[in-house]
């Protein structure tokens, strides 16, 4: 029988089930600052983080299905939030010259400054990684790109744009190599979401 990480003595025996409740709490401090990102701006945490993710990306990428493959919804609930973003002049929709049936999303200057200021919302997380030296940094994400690729694998999680899964990320005799880059690259420099990211066939 499989025990549950949240069962306490599983917790105390393995440290797996430790780091997936530490992974757990991490998440539910995600939470917390998007909603109390959103209370400010009288929108969803959907909708900010639709925001944000328009602001940062290139236009290709701010369509509704593209938006329901990254954040794990479906259309229509990505096309309710787009809605009411247009609704409150935050965003407008781009039509597509060859395909009128398709548009992109882009942010009004209200948008963008509400985007910009929502951004931040991670910052209190920062501050304590910042406080870690270098070697625990790179443990911690080398551990991290690896489970996300995993889930990722595994169908849990979708769109990735990470080395792991680019075509130009090679791997070879221990060293993380990038063919669009021509250089190698250090366990710190692995990207989790590049512009440049060309998914492996």
């Amino acid at each position: 029988m499989k025990y549950s990480s949240f069962n306490l003595n599983e917790q105390n025996q393995r440290v797996e089930s430790r780091i997936v409740v530490a992974l757990e709490r991490i998440s539910e401090a995600f939470r917390v600052l998007l909603w109390n990102e959103s209370k400010e701006t009288a929108l969803s945490p959907i909708q900010i983080q639709i925001l944000i993710f328009i602001y940062f990306h290139t236009q290709e990428k701010c369509k509704i299905g593209y938006l329901s493959d990254e954040f794990n919804m479906t259309k229509a609930t990505i096309s309710d939030s787009v809605k009411v973003l247009l609704s409150k002049d935050l965003v407008t929709k781009e039509v597509d010259t060859i395909d009128t049936r398709s548009y992109s999303i882009s942010l009004t200057v209200e948008g963008k400054k509400i985007a910009r200021k929502a951004s931040l919302f991670t910052t209190s997380i920062e501050q304590p990684l910042e406080q870690l030296s270098k070697e625990q940094k790179s443990i911690m994400l080398n551990g991290l790109l690896k489970l996300i690729f995993d889930l990722n694998k595994s169908g849990v999680i979708t769109i990735q744009r990470m080395c792991f899964t680019c075509s130009n990320y090679q791997f070879n005799e221990g060293n993380h190599y990038c063919k669009l880059l021509k250089s190698n690259l250090t366990e710190t420099e692995l990207r989790v979401d590049c512009p440049d990211h060309v998914l492996q066939e």
